[in-house]
């Protein structure tokens, strides 16, 4: 009866370590799946070569912009274009404007996600303000442009899709004070 016993503890240790490594492996094998799959409407972070060339006329894509700040951010966010009609292989440029209301610097990144997600794979951005984190002055406001190309690939039954940016503010994860207090980061005013 004690040899079973400590088979039985023996096997249900061993379930709980198999089930604690399985819990730190999804990430990265969920990370992987989705970059093979671009099933969570992830899209490129860093900047994606342009080829002037390969613009289907034929093709119009509706683009929709959505913008929002993650909980306790205080950012004013919006897209200067709530929408956009795109040739795929035409470059498009659209702008996003925020204005930091606190009364200190600070220092936001921006996360995107696109819907569906297969669409993701697509969507190249050519400059992006969500490439770097954005610091800004206390009251300041600026333009931040995205230009973009639709892939002239993209699936024919994909006709419109939506561009999410959720801004999070990253004040303190790793930005210098020179960076917050530089006056060429502050943009412009209404001056």
């Amino acid at each position: 009866m004690a040899n079973s016993n400590s088979a039985l503890v023996t096997k249900l240790l061993l379930i709980v370590v198999g089930m604690f490594g399985f819990g730190f492996a999804l990430v990265p094998l969920y990370d992987v799946f989705c970059d093979i799959t671009g099933i969570n409407g992830k899209t490129n972070e860093t900047a994606a070569v342009y080829y002037d060339g390969q613009v289907d006329e034929s093709r119009t894509i509706t683009v929709e912009f959505i913008t929002r700040t993650h909980t306790g951010m205080p950012w004013e966010f919006r897209a200067q274009t709530k929408k956009v009609k795109v040739h795929p292989g035409e470059m498009n440029m659209v702008e996003f404007y925020v204005r930091n209301p606190a009364n200190k610097s600070m220092v936001a990144q921006a996360i995107p996600s696109v819907t569906p997600g297969q669409a993701a794979l697509y969507l190249n951005k050519t400059e992006c303000f969500c490439f770097n984190s954005q610091p800004l002055a206390a009251g300041g406001e600026s333009l931040m442009p995205m230009r973009f190309y639709v892939d002239p690939q993209l699936p024919e039954d994909i006709h419109f899709f939506t561009v999410q940016y959720t801004l999070f503010d990253v004040t303190g994860n790793g930005t210098d004070d020179k960076q917050l207090n530089n006056p060429f980061l502050t943009s412009f005013s209404d001056n």
